[in-house]
């Protein structure tokens, strides 16, 4: 192929480069190398410096160009080089699109989408999905969460999407919601093992697996009854007022189905389902029909004792908060021992004065009294009227008025207390408020017959029921007369208080309350110990108490302690599980002693002591 004139110029222009580079090393005159370089350097800078004048020009020269029909220049010394010519090969008309273009394109594209005939209706069927009616609330939040995850499933075409509670107390996980392509995948708790839920509640962080080995997989997933082929999964951590409550997941059997961008998304949704929470219970704490049901509940419930008067009090105080709107409450129970009427619980929701705790009823002319009389209950729309008789006593001091209501607590035609309800508000009870607290608390009449009941029996019986040993008040007695033996024939004498210590750290591996056989095993065994010269009895629920006739303190303290280490010894068989227990002892001298008061207190203190450093001992009082 032949040179053309540009490319012949080029090649002599290119050709002096090589020269002035050979003449430095064919010279070794200085001033010629100097010169060889300084001409070299001249030399390459016009030619970078033409060549970037050439490539300015022509930028300059195609902004100016018009692009409204080919133009080819050929005056203005700018030639295209061999084989980079431009050629016209046709002239096309630009197509436009009007309005009714783009109408038809619409229309068009709406006849090819296939629409289902019962879209609309399998929408709104989804849409107007109700709650669950009849189910409790953490069934309600169940399906809640279920619509959620199913979401969530689809959002990431996952093969299931899970929500897991984590029990920290029994350190178990509870698969509690699934929506799942497979069918091996069920309801279940598991303890916390090394898997991948288990690692994400122990780390407390987010877990992302890309590419899951098919031999590996039983060992890192768990929550499926057999392999599934699962490759990637994502969990992250469940967080409920800052603290862990469980893990929220999904699997899917695509390599690198999840990543970074997905954690942050259930994160969000981690934050949504905490807020479903607390509306949930939110929802429920403020329902008035709930709080009523749930207050008679509490009275209904056959597992509360009223074992003293202050937890009958605390359970009728918490059933009443419910039931009506008051401003000032008042309790009145029968005194059985002392034969009156008076007040036992006041709770005042006002500031204003009222009256206080142990006043007693007055029968006569007052409104309690009438109601307590008639055994019919009294409402009083606005006690600021003549001729109103006072409320409970005729020295009362009152300091407001408004609407007051006495409803009486009759059982077998004895009346046992009066609820009486008081508002700064006039006329607020109606017929239909009497009607249902009356119906309403006719239990607490039933409770007060049996707790009265039990008080006389308890008064009457000089035997602990549950262990044979005699009442506080039986004991007191009979102690109180071997002192009187005791200082008449100047012998000593000794007390041991036996207490069990507490069962906290016990409790929590028991599914039942073992205190009653701890209680009757403890019993027993002090039984085996004991002589016809002691007086056993039970001073509390948790304390026992052995009284020694004409014995040194010295050698109670040695029974004590010989009594100590064999409770410690001995199991006790408590939900299939063999269990030991221990007690703190407290012994007392009672020589020179008239008052077992006295003595019991003094052995009070040695067991306060031996419980402060620990329980598992036994003191002697100096």
């Amino acid at each position: 192929m032949g040179l053309d004139g540009k490319n012949k110029k080029r090649l002599l222009i290119f050709a002096l480069v090589p020269i002035l580079l050979i003449v430095p090393f064919l010279t070794d005159d200085v001033i010629l190398r100097v010169i060889s370089a300084i001409i070299l350097i001249i030399y390459a800078g016009f030619i970078i410096f033409l060549r970037d004048t050439n490539k300015a020009d022509l930028v300059s020269l195609e902004n100016e160009i018009k692009y409204d029909e080919p133009t080819i220049l050929r005056q203005n010394k700018i030639e295209p080089d061999f084989g980079e010519e431009i050629k016209i090969i046709g002239n096309k008309e630009i197509e436009i699109l009007t309005a009714e273009d783009l109408r038809s394109t619409i229309n068009q594209r709406g006849k090819d989408l296939l629409k289902p005939a019962d879209l609309k209706q399998n929408y709104e069927s989804i849409v107007n999905e109700e709650l669950p009616a009849d189910v409790s609330q953490d069934e309600q939040f169940g399906f809640v969460l279920e619509k959620i995850l199913s979401v969530v499933k689809d959002a990431y075409m996952a093969h299931t999407a899970a929500f897991f509670w984590y029990n920290q107390k029994r350190k178990r996980i509870t698969l509690e919601r699934f929506v799942s392509s497979s069918s091996q995948i069920t309801k279940q708790k598991y303890d916390l093992d090394d898997d991948i839920i288990g690692k994400i509640i122990l780390n407390e962080e987010p877990e992302i697996l890309s590419d899951i080995a098919l031999n590996a997989e039983s060992d890192i997933i768990k929550y499926y009854n057999q392999p599934q082929g699962i490759k990637s999964f994502v969990g992250v951590p469940f967080y409920y007022e800052k603290t862990l409550m469980g893990v929220l997941m999904l699997d899917s059997k695509v390599p690198d189905a999840f990543g970074i961008e997905q954690v942050y998304s259930l994160g969000k949704i981690v934050r949504v389902i905490s807020v479903v929470i607390n509306l949930f219970e939110k929802k429920f704490a403020e329902t008035q029909a709930e709080q009523r049901l749930k207050t008679l509940i509490d009275i209904f419930s056959f597992d509360k004792k009223f074992a003293d008067d202050i937890e009958l009090i605390s359970s009728i105080e918490t059933a009443v908060k419910g039931l009506i709107d008051w401003d000032v409450f008042t309790f009145i129970i029968y005194n059985d021992k002392e034969k009156k009427f008076i007040t036992s619980k006041i709770i005042n929701n006002t500031s204003l004065k009222y009256i206080g705790n142990g006043l007693e009823i007055d029968l006569n002319n007052t409104l309690v009294g009438k109601s307590i009389t008639s055994a019919k209950p009294i409402k009083i729309d606005d006690t600021s009227q003549e001729n109103i008789l006072p409320r409970f006593s005729k020295s009362e001091q009152i300091s407001f008025d408004g609407s007051f209501l006495a409803v009486p607590l009759s059982y077998e035609k004895k009346i046992h207390g009066v609820l009486c309800f008081e508002s700064l508000k006039k006329s607020v009870y109606s017929n239909n408020d009497v009607m249902f607290i009356v119906n309403a608390t006719k239990i607490f009449a039933f409770i007060l017959h049996s707790y009265s009941v039990v008080n006389l029996l308890k008064d009457i019986i000089v035997h602990d029921v549950q262990t044979n040993a005699l009442t506080y008040d039986a004991f007191i007695e009979r102690v109180n007369i071997e002192l009187f033996k005791s200082n008449e024939l100047r012998l000593q004498g000794a007390l041991a208080l036996i207490k069990i210590d507490d069962l906290l750290e016990q409790e929590s591996l028991f599914e039942e309350n073992p205190f009653p056989k701890i209680i009757n095993s403890v019993a027993a065994t002090i039984k085996e110990e004991m002589t016809p010269l002691n007086i056993f009895g039970r001073i509390n629920e948790k304390i026992f108490a052995v009284y020694f006739f004409n014995t040194s303190p010295k050698d109670v303290y040695v029974w004590a302690e010989k009594l100590r280490i064999k409770i410690a010894r001995k199991t006790i068989p408590v939900s299939s599980k063999q269990s030991t227990f221990t007690v703190s002892i407290g012994v007392a001298s009672t020589t020179g002693k008239e008052d077992a008061n006295d003595v019991i207190k003094n052995a009070e203190l040695a067991l306060n002591k031996a419980l402060e450093i620990g329980g598992n001992k036994v003191i002697k009082s100096s």
